[in-house]
C-alpha cells in the first residue's frame, strides 16, 4: 500500500521559516519526480515546486522562487520544502505528490501552513 506521510506544517510568522517533509513508502516502481502543491481556500490547487529524479532539475512557481527550496533524500524517498520568508499569501494546505512509473500519481493527505502577518 502506497503512503505519503507529510509533516512540518503549522503556524509561522511572516519572515520566519518552516520546513515540510514528505516520506513515501510502498512505491514499487521508479519515482520520476516529487513535488509540492498547495491549495488555498476558494482557489485551485497549484504547483509550488517539483524536483525530477533523472537530473535533479527543479521548477518553482513564480510566487515562491527565491524563497522556497525543494530537496530530496533519495535513500529515504523523502522530499522537503524549505519555506523561507513566508508571506501571509502562502497560507494554504500543502500536498506532497509523487509521479512514479508510466502513469502513477500519488498524493499525501495535506498539511496546513498558516502564515501570520
Amino acid at each position: 500500500q502506497v503512503q505519503l506521510v507529510e509533516s512540518g506544517g503549522g503556524l509561522v510568522q511572516a519572515g520566519g521559516s518552516l520546513r515540510l517533509s514528505c516520506t513515501a513508502s510502498g512505491i514499487t516502481v521508479s519515482i520520476n519526480a516529487m513535488a509540492w502543491y498547495r491549495q488555498a481556500p476558494g482557489k485551485q490547487r497549484e504547483l509550488v515546486a517539483i524536483m525530477r529524479s533523472g537530473d535533479g532539475s527543479t521548477n518553482y512557481a513564480g510566487s515562491v522562487k527565491g524563497r522556497f527550496i525543494i530537496s530530496r533524500d533519495n535513500a529515504k524517498d523523502t522530499v522537503y520544502l524549505q519555506m523561507n520568508s513566508p508571506k501571509p499569501e502562502d497560507t494554504a494546505v500543502y500536498f506532497c505528490n509523487v509521479l512514479a512509473g508510466a502513469r502513477y500519481s500519488y498524493w499525501g493527505q495535506g498539511t496546513q501552513v498558516t502564515v501570520s502577518s
